[in-house]
Formats: C-alpha cells, sequence, structure tokens
C-alpha cells in the first residue's frame, strides 16, 4: 500500500501561487490513481484533483484553470501547482490513491488507503 508525505504548503495572497508536492513510499505507484483532496476548517473533506497512470487530469470545476497536477513516476512524486489562489483554497491538503479518476464527477474519486498528515495552505492577506 502506498503512503504519502505531503509538502509545499504556506501563507500566500491571494492571487499568490503555490506548489504542493507528495513523496510516495511503497510499491505499484506508476499503475495508480492519485488524488488531490482538501478539508477546510469546519467542512467535510473535499477531492480537488486526480490524475490516472496515463498521466489524464481531473479537476473540479472551481479549480480549473487555476491548479495543474502532474506526476513523476521515476520520483514517485505527485505535484500539485495552485496559481491564482483564492481566500476559499484554505485548507489542509492530501494526497492519496483513488481508485479511479475519470471527468464523470469528482464523487467517484474513491481514496484508498490511510490519510497522511497533509500540507497546510493558507491564503491571506
Amino acid at each position: 500500500q502506498l503512503q504519502f508525505v505531503e509538502s509545499g504548503g504556506g501563507l500566500v495572497q491571494p492571487g499568490g501561487s503555490l506548489r504542493l508536492s507528495c513523496a510516495a513510499s511503497g510499491y505499484n505507484f506508476n499503475s495508480n490513481s492519485i488524488g488531490w483532496f482538501r478539508q477546510a476548517p469546519g467542512k467535510e473533506r473535499e477531492a480537488v484533483s486526480c490524475i490516472n497512470s496515463n498521466r489524464i487530469a481531473n479537476y473540479i470545476d472551481s479549480v480549473k484553470g487555476r491548479f495543474t497536477i502532474s506526476r513523476d513516476n521515476a520520483k514517485k512524486t505527485v505535484s500539485l501547482q495552485m496559481d491564482a489562489l483564492k481566500p476559499e483554497d484554505t485548507a489542509n491538503y492530501h494526497c492519496i490513491v483513488v481508485g479511479v479518476c475519470t471527468s464523470r464527477g469528482s464523487s467517484i474519486w474513491t481514496p484508498i488507503g490511510s490519510w497522511g498528515q497533509g500540507t497546510q495552505v493558507i491564503v491571506s492577506s
């Protein structure tokens, strides 16, 4: 089972950028779809983006055009480039294996495994 360590979060002003990264340990990284999820204080965790083994990416509507997910199979990492950040992007961000990564909706990007610590993103002036 893959385990992840997330990094790259921080405090940024609205309109700014951050690049999150998650490093995997374990087996079969290349064949798994990986998703980024976030949880804001007092809110349910929500899926943000995912990328499958063929590097096809999907996003929720609120981040399309602003966030870009990528993966480096040689390094076993998945990155999330976040541009034009908004206060509503403030959350703790996690990555995790997902069962499927399709364009049919984030509700079926089912997380598999255990959640890591995540990395905190705060967008504030």
